[in-house]
């Protein structure tokens, strides 16, 4: 549980820190909306590209794992998604609900506590898994914009939402660094200490992000927060242990890494991808919250149980 609680205490801390700071007036009303762009528009490119960029191919093709992991995710997106479209008949709002409920914090948390839980040989599986979140945040960047753009006809829609996609830097981004990784092309060095220096700065501004959030009121029922962080933390792991375990009978490695990184909390990424339509983030700030608070709990219980069976 120690390691889990060292692993979960710095993104806790940071949200924290953006709550105290902006409460005590040492940040401005406007350092959350600056923030939010610094790391829509350069930090977080940098992130994604970096890692895209230094991951093999051959270290990513692994079948059982990327289809168990995937379906777990979309399973929990399209049942999150459904349900809070049923209730507001509004596609953007539950896009981000359903990528809330199943976009895991795999890269700020799933690789170090992979690392630790499972050694060198749970680095794989953590780095694949950040790659099909990935896809989740593809998936409901489309949607968002179906949503967003529903009074128009479906030809104005299809050209608005690849013109959207070809523009958007966090879907750029990791495209652009699986391509580069494929070139076998090496960075100039001065240019990748500049990606470097970006990318090290996503993850905390981004958090310090959602602390600054959290301030504003919301007129979200905390039910609907506390739903999405039971979906994220409770149901996905158990899907998808089903699936890797009872299913497709993975190795014991695979499925200890797969119930570690899906039992992770939400990361930034949703919120972000809010901001970036500037669309209400208060369900999704709160979510993170509760996620990674909760999370010591939970993802103690899972690396538990994940052993012992």
């Amino acid at each position: 549980m120690l390691y889990v609680f060292n692993v979960v205490l710095p993104v806790f801390l940071l949200i924290l820190i953006g709550y105290v700071g902006g409460r005590a007036g040492k940040l401005g009303i406007n350092a959350s909306i600056e923030l939010n762009r610094f790391v829509v528009w350069l930090a977080l490119p940098a992130q994604l590209f970096n890692f895209a960029a230094n991951s093999g191919w051959q270290t990513l093709w692994q079948p059982g794992f990327i289809t168990a992991f995937f379906l777990s995710c979309l399973i929990v997106f399209v049942l999150v998604l459904s349900i809070s479209w049923k209730h507001n008949r509004d596609l953007a709002a539950a896009s981000f609900d359903g990528l809330s409920a199943s976009y895991s914090n795999t890269g700020y948390m799933g690789i170090p506590l992979s690392a630790l839980a499972l050694g060198q040989d749970g680095l794989a599986p953590a780095i694949i898994s950040t790659f099909i979140v990935f896809v989740m945040f593809a998936l409901a960047t489309v949607l968002v914009e179906i949503g967003i753009l529903s009074h128009k006809k479906p030809h104005q829609i299809m050209w608005s939402v690849i013109k959207s996609l070809c523009t958007n830097p966090l879907l750029i981004a990791p495209i652009a660094g699986l391509v580069w990784s494929a070139s076998d092309l090496t960075l100039y060095d001065p240019i990748a200490q500049v990606i470097a220096f970006l990318a090290a700065a996503s993850t905390p501004c981004a958090l310090v992000s959602i602390g600054l959030f959290l301030i504003q009121k919301s007129t979200a029922a905390p039910a609907q927060a506390w739903g999405i962080s039971l979906a994220k933390l409770i149901l996905q792991p158990l899907i998808a242990w089903i699936i890797a375990a009872l299913i497709l009978d993975l190795p014991a490695l695979w499925v200890s890494a797969i119930v570690i990184l899906s039992a992770l909390p939400t990361g930034t990424g949703p919120f972000m991808l809010a901001q970036y339509y500037k669309a209400d983030g208060s369900v999704i700030s709160r979510v993170v919250l509760i996620t990674t608070v909760s999370s010591l709990l939970t993802l103690s219980l899972f690396l538990w149980w994940s052993n012992g069976v």
